[in-house]
């Protein structure tokens, strides 16, 4: 078992406090907006090892590199290959992020494929698909946690376009009403996003002001307007539902499913991959025909999920993925320890109180590596999640 040492994302939409108040340190002014906890070649975790010259730092790919099914299990590398094929994040939300979709396995397959033998380069501003991966993800709130997740329905999202009076809406209201469901969302969608911009900067405006004057429902609009001023994307944001989380609550996002944060910390955890295919409140490329073929253009329920407790004390957000699970342990002071020892490769991670897992002590935002079978109790009086692979 191993400590490790995470690096922090400083996206300009990262709340300034929330990561900072959690790690119980001073804020640096500068937004904090994602702390990496995992073997993500883009900033992957650190570790210390002992070896025959000593204490020696490494990366946690590097571990696993070396060593893949000592590291990970036999039926890990049998199922994924050599790499931990989750991501474990803590999110912070101080503005919104861009609205996006995730393809599912196939598409990204296909897309990866496609791409390769263009030629489009890797780091390529215009390239959509990154690796051959789907990426499916779980958010929990560990505040109160704003989000938009999936397409509401066409005559909700007609009837609120309608009441900001904008008459540039007028068109959207009528196709909205007009069509069966999937085809009112596919061709507003398609409509705001390849328009031309002059004229749907100023939409977005006005329907901004008509917001802001509204409040209440529209609020959360006027709110991404002022962070996307003139975007597209403010208006495909009122297609979708929005979502009011509280700590403990969370949602999943699975393929094809559009959604935003917002505002608000909580954990996050995703299959190893970076898919994403935009459709607004960005200033990167959005492939619009791409994302046409991505998107499930059906109306949809946000699911919100609550953890299900098992007697070991898990409290475990059961999601329909294999590359991941999130459990949540709440642990008390002077109760026996609790068995985590597991055949796959875990990431504990303490948001509340403080935990000792192993020889470990951990506090809020602290957080250790379990390698595959490795035995494991946590015992003390905090909060205790744990990601590892779905059995």
């Amino acid at each position: 078992m191993d400590r490790l040492s995470n690096t922090v994302r400083p996206y300009a939409w990262g709340s300034t406090t929330a990561i900072p108040a959690l790690l119980g340190i001073a804020p640096t002014g500068e937004p904090q907006a994602e702390m990496w906890l995992g073997a993500h070649p883009g900033a992957p975790s650190r570790i210390t090892r002992t070896t025959a010259s000593g204490e020696t730092e490494l990366a946690l790919t590097e571990a696993i590199e070396a060593d893949p099914e000592g590291e990970l299990g036999t039926a890990t590398v049998a199922r994924f290959g050599p790499r931990l094929p989750f991501l474990l994040k803590l999110l912070a939300a101080g503005a919104p992020l861009s609205l996006q979709v995730h393809p599912n396995l196939d598409q990204a397959r296909e897309g990866y494929a496609d791409e390769e033998a263009r030629g489009v380069p890797a780091d390529a501003p215009h390239r959509t698909y990154k690796d051959a991966n789907h990426k499916p993800e779980l958010i929990c709130a560990l505040t109160p946690f704003d989000g938009l997740c999936g397409f509401r329905r066409p005559t909700e999202a007609a009837d609120a376009m309608e009441a900001m009076g904008v008459d540039s809406l007028k068109p959207y209201v009528d196709l909205l009403r007009a069509h069966p469901e999937e085809a009112a969302l596919r061709e507003v969608l398609t409509a705001i996003l390849t328009a031309d911009p002059a004229e749907m900067a100023d939409t977005v405006a006005e329907a901004a002001a008509a917001a802001e004057r509204l409040g209440g429902a529209h609020a959360p609009y006027a709110r991404i307007a002022h962070n996307y001023p003139g975007d597209p994307g403010v208006l495909a944001a009122m297609l979708l539902n929005y979502v009011q989380l509280q700590p403990g609550e969370a949602l999943f996002l699975g393929a094809g499913v559009p959604h935003a944060y917002l505002d608000g910390l909580g954990v996050e955890i995703m299959a190893n991959s970076d898919n994403v295919l935009r459709c607004g409140l960005t200033p990167k490329h959005i492939d619009v025909p791409e994302l046409l073929r991505i998107v499930r253009f059906e109306a949809t329920e946000p699911g919100v999920l609550r953890p299900e407790a098992a007697p070991s004390g898990e409290e475990r957000y059961e999601t329909p993925v294999d590359e991941f699970t999130l459990s949540r342990y709440t642990l008390a002071s002077g109760a026996a320890p609790t068995g985590l020892t597991a055949p796959t490769p875990q990431i504990l991670l303490c948001t509340a109180g403080s935990v000792t897992v192993g020889e470990l002590a951990l506090g809020p935002g602290e957080s250790a590596y379990v390698p595959a079978g490795e035995t494991v109790e946590a015992a003390g009086a905090g909060t205790l999640f744990r990601a590892t692979v779905a059995a």
